[in-house]
């Protein structure tokens, strides 16, 4: 009969654990989600700004077409990826193509002067820096559920029920070089 109880007892510890574990699991699994979805706010945040910015340059720069067709398209291409490889890579793109909008706008000092193209930059400004947090945020989110789901022991409950490794948002390669100045 004393051996019974401690079998029950042992079972109901390990029943216990086991879904301490999984909601565990669970939970992180979902601050990842909602890691992923700050991001995508802030992209899309960002995304509704651009098509102000450009009409506001193009009131000023309307033979700089070339790049405001390049930004158009890097917008689009923004709103078309999925998931965090292809996301980092369209908006990459966008970033580069903003930094070229920038530039020619340098070469237009009444624009640089306008309030409108003031406020959105500083709009977008804030933006690329709610965006670079949130990025922060859902890295350290992943690397918190797959600690999880690869170390032991809950790496049992992870692989009983199925939970997979989440993808870290990564830089480019080509972003990863030092940019080269020279005077």
């Amino acid at each position: 009969m004393p051996i019974l109880i401690v079998v029950g007892v042992l079972v109901v510890v390990a029943l216990i654990w086991a879904v301490a574990v999984f909601n565990s699991l669970v939970r992180k699994r979902n601050r990842v989600k909602n890691g992923w979805h700050q991001i995508d706010v802030q992209l899309k945040r960002r995304v509704d700004l651009i098509p102000n910015l450009v009409e506001t340059v193009k009131g000023y720069a309307a033979h700089e077409k070339e790049v405001l067709t390049r930004v158009t398209e890097a917008r689009a291409a923004v709103m078309k990826a999925q998931g965090p490889a292809e996301v980092s890579k369209a908006n990459n793109m966008l970033s580069d193509t903003l930094k070229s909008l920038f530039a020619v706008v340098e070469n237009y000092p009444e624009l640089k002067a306008n309030q409108n193209f003031l406020k959105l930059q500083e709009e977008l400004t804030t933006t690329e820096n709610k965006i670079s947090f949130a990025r922060q945020f859902y890295n350290d989110v992943v690397m918190d559920f797959n600690n999880r789901v690869q170390m032991f022991p809950s790496n049992f409950i992870a692989m009983m029920f199925g939970f997979k490794e989440a993808e870290f948002y990564a830089v480019p390669e080509a972003e990863r070089e030092a940019p080269k100045v020279k005077f």
